[in-house]
């Protein structure tokens, strides 16, 4: 598959300058607490000048297309995902620097800190992931947090309680960054939707050990 193709036409017509990755906390950082102990916490704009980031993500990540049992059918999952555990070298230097800065900034909720980074190419709006928690392994039974940096087309993240609910919508643009944290991951499920007419986007899932 030749990944260039599928987003060249479509990348942003206009370079955002040098890319970098803002401080958090302060004003800039916004928590929502949630219902049973969950909470989100959105950055806006966390990584700046994310152009050249995401242009090399789509270009050099090894995807992989992943299928899955759905029944009694093996239906292909609607997005590419590549993961990256904590020995590997991530595909770009701001990512080490995304979740370092992450680390320290979680360090007294979560001081383990981050460890890996699992990715998904979303390559245009027929791509989506249902809903659902990161609940294999720790986030089963404990409090933990799933950092998730957005980049590319803005695309919807929806939230609702596990069991049912109302739902709450973020939409995540470029290089945007949403955090879920507490009973989160236990308590609440979340989906990107399939939509119409929007372009690529990566998104980066910063996990601890254990969680996935």
């Amino acid at each position: 598959m030749d990944a260039r193709s599928s987003w060249q036409a479509t990348l942003f017509e206009e370079v955002g300058g040098e890319a970098c990755v803002n401080p958090l906390g302060g004003n800039a950082m916004r928590r929502r607490g949630l219902t049973n102990g969950a909470w989100v916490d959105l950055r806006p704009g966390w990584i700046g000048g994310a152009d050249e980031l995401l242009a090399t993500l789509i270009d050099d990540v090894p995807w992989r297309a992943e299928k899955r049992q759905m029944y009694d059918r093996m239906l292909p999952v609607p997005r590419l995902v590549c993961t990256y555990d904590e020995t590997a070298a991530l595909p770009h230097p701001l990512l080490d620097t995304a979740r370092d800065g992450l680390t320290a900034h979680y360090r007294a909720e979560l001081p383990e800190g981050f460890a890996t980074a699992g990715c998904c190419y979303y390559r245009d709006g027929a791509d989506s992931v249902a809903w659902h928690g990161d609940t294999i392994g720790r986030g089963r039974t404990q409090d933990t947090m799933v950092a998730i940096l957005s980049l590319g087309a803005p695309r919807p993240l929806l939230l609702r309680p596990r069991g049912g609910g109302s739902s709450l919508k973020f939409v995540l643009g470029h290089g945007d960054l949403l955090v879920m944290g507490g009973s989160c991951q236990r308590t609440w499920e979340h989906a990107v939707p399939k939509t119409s007419g929007v372009g690529p986007r990566v998104s980066v899932q910063f996990r601890p050990l254990g969680v996935w």
